[in-house]
């Protein structure tokens, strides 16, 4: 976490901080950094930059929290399209209302996510607050989709939470990579064609987990 002396700055050279941050974790990852980088395009002297955090993966940290705070922000304020949605329904909209999400904040998304998937950190254990949010959530969802019979009693939980978790980061790489090539992203994210290829994605993994109607007949 920061350090008090980041928080007692005004909020316009927080932010301009930050933005130097992000741009450096979107455009090198967390491992090539350059802390002299950050420092010169924030405009603030080295000395200052060690007065308001450990190191670079102290920014990153806050970067992440950051994020999660602006997440909760944009998810209090959607709500599904209906309420008799089932388990694999209700993912599909997180999914794709997450990427959303991201399209309202590409830069931060884009430096977050080089740096938890390409770079391996989400699976690390610094990081391991922020993924066992992720895995609890996901339990609940597939221990209670077994309880209405929509996914298969037989399935192991702790591999079909992560089953989901993978196929999550594997659509959010495929809209990062793809998007920062289109001119326009968020049409891009928007087009049938996009939309599609994320269904299909989530197609391969619901129907690997859900309760089939000839085992909904055989256990009646």
């Amino acid at each position: 976490m920061p350090k008090q002396t980041f928080f007692n700055l005004p909020e316009e050279k927080r932010e301009t901080i930050m933005t130097a941050a992000v741009e450096e974790f979107a455009e090198y990852g967390l491992e090539n950094a350059s802390t002299n980088r950050i420092v010169k395009n924030s405009g603030i002297a080295k000395g200052s930059f060690y007065q308001y955090f450990e190191d670079k993966q102290d920014v990153f940290m806050h970067l992440l929290d950051v994020v999660e705070q602006k997440e909760l922000e944009f998810f209090k304020n959607v709500h599904p399209p209906n309420n008799n949605m089932d388990t694999f329904e209700y993912y599909r909209w997180m999914v794709k209302t997450g990427m959303e999400f991201g399209l309202a904040h590409p830069r931060e998304i884009q430096a977050a996510w080089r740096v938890l998937l390409g770079e391996g950190l989400y699976y690390g254990k610094n990081l391991a607050k922020y993924r066992q949010k992720t895995t609890q959530a996901l339990t609940i969802m597939i221990k209670q989709a077994m309880e209405r019979g929509e996914v298969d009693p037989s399935v192991d939980v702790e591999l079909a939470v992560m089953i989901m978790e993978t196929w999550s980061n594997a659509i959010t790489t495929y809209v990062l990579t793809e998007g920062i090539k289109q001119k326009n992203i968020l049409k891009w994210m928007r087009s049938p064609k996009t939309q599609e290829t994320i269904d299909k994605l989530l197609y391969v993994m619901e129907y690997g987990l859900r309760k089939t109607e000839s085992e909904f007949k055989t256990s009646t």
